[in-house]
């Protein structure tokens, strides 16, 4: 998503690699490293955790060019896929926690502002979701429910 609630034009991101070929040292297999990706799923990390695991504990730098798909559709095709999606669940997760937070400090302007940016960044993104056939159409965000989504 773009940078919508910030003054910011900052453009730094990571670079991948030219090469796209599997390094010669990495002597696992698509097929091992897939069962790895199922270990991890089913000990309940996210997509992105099991990426970082797998770049730091067994040195596969990007599980795509081993193994020819992404962890997201690895784990779509075994059933292990999260049923919301990473960015969704971590706003949801942010908005619950102003939210409790709000209850202590009913006073905090500038925390019921951010909430209100927040939580207009969720609705955009679950309309992007629904359109794409990701979440169901009758999806939709609740306050009240939110922390049970994340809990």
């Amino acid at each position: 998503m773009v940078r919508m609630h910030t003054p910011g034009k900052g453009i730094s991101k990571s670079a991948l690699p030219y090469r796209r070929t599997v390094p010669t040292w990495l002597k696992q297999s698509p097929d091992e490293i897939k069962e790895q990706i199922y270990k991890l799923a089913k000990k309940g990390l996210s997509p992105s955790q099991i990426g970082v695991i797998l770049r730091d504990s067994h040195g596969i730098a990007y599980v795509k060019w081993v193994t020819g798909n992404k962890i997201l559709r690895i784990l779509k095709s075994k059933g292990l896929a999260p049923s919301l999606p990473e960015d969704l669940y971590h706003l949801i997760k942010k908005a619950v926690a102003i939210r409790k937070h709000l209850e202590k400090h009913r006073k905090d302007k500038d925390s019921k502002f951010r909430l209100i940016l927040i939580e207009s960044r969720i609705h955009r993104l679950a309309r992007y979701y629904k359109r794409s056939r990701v979440l169901p159409p009758n999806w939709k965000y609740e306050s009240s429910t939110a922390s049970a989504l994340v809990a």
